[in-house]
């Protein structure tokens, strides 16, 4: 029972937080090459939730840029490129995201299981990473106006910090990710993780399909 009212809490904070956040857009922190965001493309995706992010399904090009050190006053990026793969699950209510990049910090590989919850018409985005294995604290969010904006609570290097996530510029050919930390309680935001994606036309995500032994 306390760990399920610790987990009810969790998600209520999260979601104020996100409500919040939603009606009062805060700055975003000047830190290298972090940009504020740029004014997002109209999606022309289905007007139910539970597809929006059929505009994504299929092999892209991604270009990546990461701040090495975030919250420490760094300004140093690297850059990788490489493919994003995504995937439909349950006929669009979930999708799963596989990400692998090369560049001079060496390589990388990614995934994000995104699930949608029909009760509450939000997603809740799950990351993990080939290094640790695990998945970490989930985004969540929802699109409006064409973008799509999740956010979580959780400790990055013992600081309790807030994470931004979002989708935008939206065209039936490309996307833009973006992730940012605050550590001042969503006041202000530092971007470290840009990463614009291209479709690769002509290539399909559907995964092959196994024929069963013996047939």
């Amino acid at each position: 029972m306390l760990k399920f009212m610790r987990l009810l809490h969790c998600n209520l904070t999260i979601w104020f937080f996100a409500v919040a956040l939603f009606a009062y857009p805060p700055q975003t922190r000047g830190q290298g090459d972090s940009r504020p965001d740029q004014p997002a493309q109209p999606n022309k995706a289905p007007t139910n939730p539970q597809h929006d992010f059929d505009f994504e399904i299929g092999t892209w090009r991604t270009h990546l840029r990461r701040l090495l050190h975030p919250l420490t006053g760094s300004s140093t990026w690297v850059e990788y490129d490489g493919k994003t793969v995504v995937r439909k699950v349950w006929d669009g209510r979930a999708n799963l995201v596989e990400l692998e990049v090369d560049g001079p910090a060496g390589h990388m590989e990614a995934l994000s299981l995104r699930l949608y919850n029909p009760q509450s018409h939000q997603w809740t985005l799950n990351f993990a990473n080939s290094v640790d294995g695990s998945l970490g604290v989930p985004t969540v969010g929802a699109f409006r106006n064409g973008s799509g904006q999740f956010f979580d609570q959780e400790t990055y290097k013992g600081r309790a910090i807030f994470v931004r996530f979002v989708i935008s510029n939206i065209t039936p050919n490309s996307c833009r990710f973006e992730q940012a930390f605050s550590d001042d309680g969503g006041k202000t935001w530092e971007v470290n993780w840009i990463a614009t994606d291209t479709k690769i036309v002509g290539l399909s995500a559907a995964v092959p399909r196994r024929t069963p032994a013996g047939r």
